[in-house]
């Protein structure tokens, strides 16, 4: 009878997260018609004021397509930031014979830190728990400016699963937005507790030196740098 009971209650639970990820699913699907629409991932995620001397960094490379873009658009130097070993060997082997693309096998986040990421393809996240998990290695998006002697990036792409507030607070602590022309991220909602909260938190802090040019909520948005 116990055991019994035990199933039915495993069973209860596990439907109710099906239900949930439907929901969530469901939503992220209306989110996301207006950007197909525009075709943002060709257009809006692409069409910035770059070339050749200019510096990308890519955060969450997953298989080098968004890099891969950029620099056939502009030749522009681009760092590749990408934890999970199986995402960076595609992307070192793309780009063996590109110095102009330099591939990082760890993510960028607010210090450093050694953590479980699930293994969920391009929506791998240290905040998703799953039966398939890597140990990566995250080190401080400051810390990496400074040693690397980086005084402006061009264009920073944030898609990292959740970890883009710890990001993006780690900058505004530091006064460090304004070495970035522009800012392209992807805020999530679903995995991050008080997600709305923080993010409006640090949109307001954005708009302090940046201003919004483009802003699907949830999906994509940009930052670009104000000029006085």
């Amino acid at each position: 009878m116990i055991k019994k009971i035990k199933r039915k209650l495993k069973y209860i639970l596990f439907k109710k997260q099906i239900d949930q990820q439907n929901q969530q699913n469901q939503l992220q699907y209306e989110r996301c018609k207006p950007w197909f629409t525009v075709k943002g991932d060709e257009t809006l995620r692409l069409n910035y004021p770059l070339n050749k001397d200019s510096v990308v960094f890519d955060l969450g490379g997953y298989k080098g397509e968004f890099a891969s873009d950029i620099y056939n658009k502009y030749e522009s130097t681009i760092y590749v930031f990408e934890p999970i070993q199986s995402f960076y060997n595609i992307i070192k082997q793309k780009f063996a014979d590109n110095p102009k693309i330099k591939a990082y096998q760890y993510g960028l986040a607010g210090q450093d830190q050694t953590m479980q990421i699930s293994l969920t393809d391009n929506s791998s996240s240290v905040y998703i728990k799953s039966k398939h998990a890597e140990t990566i290695q995250l080190k401080s998006i400051v810390d990496f400016i400074k040693a690397n002697n980086i005084k402006h990036i061009d264009l920073i792409k944030i898609n990292i699963e959740g970890g883009e507030y710890d990001v993006l607070e780690a900058l505004i602590a530091h006064n460090m937005l304004p070495l970035f022309t522009d800012l392209q991220i992807q805020f999530h909602d679903f995995i991050i507790p008080n997600a709305a909260e923080r993010m409006k938190a640090i949109q307001n802090e954005l708009s302090k030196t940046h201003q919004l040019t483009y802003q699907y909520e949830f999906v994509w948005e940009n930052w670009t740098l104000k000029q006085y």
